[in-house]
């Protein structure tokens, strides 16, 4: 068990490092069956993942908001509902408060980064290449080890070892915690509601709301629909940069010229 823990918590860490980069990696169904292939059981590991896809689906950060950690939650998930041989009942059961477990974690780790903003800007502004160069090799491990640590730790040591940090945690933290992150997403909505206002966009946020409050669609139909929208749009907006600026004719030409000498 131990060289599995010490590769599911590799491949998490590496996960964690393209969150918050290209993000090709996050998603549960690929996360999954990477730690299913790890615990030695693809096939439970791609059920359970492709589960947890359906069941985050539409899941994601919205402004400041963290979302659970569907990173963390889909690897423990899937690794201990192999391991305790529970199927998918059990990865369930274990990534759901996972990731709201690391959620939380997320939450700290942010808001502690969020202060190498003023080093990184201080770099910036002096010409200090080198310092902006040691902002990232200080936050790049830690990056790597937010969720390479508590996967490592929860494979380890089982799911037991989830629920005493869960029972350890103050309900009042929890309670706190809960109510800021349905608070925080109102601001999220905001910032992106104003972006939307400012540009062009606004009227594909009138179009989402009109397919949610009143055609009553849900939301993989909606996303078919936004799809094709954006692919037109994109069409449309390619071929008015592609289209040549019409040339003035010489009758257009010599007209003017002779506005100006009248």
């Amino acid at each position: 068990m131990l060289m599995e823990a010490i590769l599911v918590a590799i491949w998490a860490g590496i996960c964690s490092m393209d969150d918050v980069g290209p993000q090709m990696l996050r998603r549960p169904l690929l996360t999954g069956t990477v730690a299913g292939i790890i615990m030695g059981d693809m096939v439970q590991g791609l059920a359970i993942s492709a589960t947890l896809e359906l069941m985050w689906m539409g899941i994601g950060n919205v402004g400041a908001y963290s979302a659970p950690d569907i990173i963390a939650g889909s690897i423990i998930g899937v690794a201990l509902g192999i391991a305790s041989k529970g199927g998918i009942a059990a990865g369930i059961a274990l990534a759901v408060p996972v990731s709201i477990l690391c959620q939380q974690l997320l939450i700290v780790w942010r808001s502690f980064a969020s202060f190498l903003n003023v080093w990184a800007e201080k770099s910036i502004q002096s010409g200090d290449y080198q310092g902006l160069v040691k902002v990232h090799y200080f936050s790049t491990p830690l990056w790597f080890l937010i969720r390479a640590v508590p996967c490592f730790l929860a494979i380890y040591f089982g799911g037991d070892l989830v629920s005493k940090v869960l029972e350890a945690i103050p309900a009042s933290i929890l309670t706190g915690m809960g109510i800021a992150s349905k608070m925080i997403p109102a601001i999220g909505v905001c910032i992106l509601l104003l972006m939307l206002l400012k540009g062009r966009m606004w009227f594909f946020f009138l179009l989402g709301f009109i397919l949610t409050t009143y055609l009553k669609l849900p939301i993989i139909p909606i996303t078919f629909i936004a799809l094709a929208f954006a692919v037109l749009y994109d069409m449309a907006y390619t071929n008015g940069m592609n289209t040549p600026a019409p040339e003035k004719s010489k009758a257009t030409a010599t007209d003017t010229e002779e506005e100006y000498d009248l």
